[in-house]
């Protein structure tokens, strides 16, 4: 089996390198905090001798920041560094060239799971930068998850992996507000939960309800039909949801943004179309 040297070995990165050892690899791992790398190597993991020590350099660190930090001045001929950390598109971006001009090739990466889903079955990371640098490294990363590639840009995984967080983020922080609006009647959030459920199923579903497809295809074609349900209908509703909320004398920061964004939207000429046209807003702010 390949070798793999895991660098950074908080909770993600531990349980990357016991995922790897249980694949049958042979792990090398550092930590900044040498002591946090005593439980693998008592597993069978070797201590790497720096940050450097390997071929492929598996990183799971706080920042990329902690990366140059760990690294340092090492020489990365030949190596190929796969970061699962998390930054900004073009923090990655220049990443790559950092790790270029020392020699190496700079795979980025987001992985899709906490800590307790790696290598569990669902798990996957996107993954970006060369294509054919990847996939002779496929067969090891693949113990941690799917590979999902999605392009030669080193910021792409990363983007896609935020886009994804900001739905999980305000999908869940609109789940929040609604079991605390209910609450404030003595629903129980449990009594509620079955028609959240509901929702977020037929949301990505292709029925009438199936908003994640439909939208989809309207901003693809660049066109949304308003019909019998404009956007200016949705920012009357949205405004009377937010009385709701302000009756029930819960927080609001959040749903006022969206009602100002919504009315912003009906206030540039839209309000007759559907609400897709949002977009458009939030591209052009």
């Amino acid at each position: 089996m390949s070798d793999v040297t895991v660098v950074g070995l908080g909770p993600m990165g531990s349980k990357m390198a016991e995922t790897f050892l249980a694949a049958g690899h042979a792990v090398k791992v550092w930590n900044r905090t040498a002591s946090k790398a005593d439980p693998l190597v008592a597993q069978g993991a070797v201590r790497a001798a720096s940050a450097a020590d390997g071929e492929l350099l598996v990183v799971s660190q706080i920042s990329y920041q902690a990366m140059y930090d760990s690294l340092g001045e090492a020489r990365l001929d030949g190596k190929v560094v796969v970061n699962l950390s998390s930054g900004s598109p073009d923090e990655l971006r220049e990443a790559a060239r950092w790790v270029a001009g020392r020699g190496g090739t700079l795979i980025t990466a987001g992985i899709m799971v906490p800590p307790p889903g790696i290598g569990q079955p669902g798990a996957y990371s996107f993954y970006s930068g060369p294509q054919d640098v990847l996939d002779r490294h496929r067969a090891t990363l693949e113990a941690l998850g799917g590979v999902t590639y999605v392009g030669a840009d080193h910021g792409l995984a990363m983007m896609y992996y935020q886009a994804l967080l900001l739905i999980f983020w305000t999908s869940l922080t609109s789940h929040m507000h609604a079991m605390a609006m209910l609450g404030s009647a003595g629903v129980s959030a449990l009594e509620f939960l079955p028609f959240a459920r509901e929702l977020f199923t037929q949301l990505g579903g292709d029925g009438p309800m199936g908003y994640a497809k439909i939208l989809a295809e309207e901003v693809a074609a660049g066109v949304y039909p308003g019909g019998e349900n404009s956007l200016h209908m949705q920012a009357v509703s949205l405004g009377h949801a937010l009385e709701a909320l302000t009756q029930a004398g819960v927080e609001t920061t959040v749903p006022e943004a969206l009602l100002r964004l919504f009315e912003r939207a009906d206030a540039e000429g839209r309000g007759e179309e559907g609400l897709g046209t949002v977009i458009e807003s939030i591209k052009k702010p």
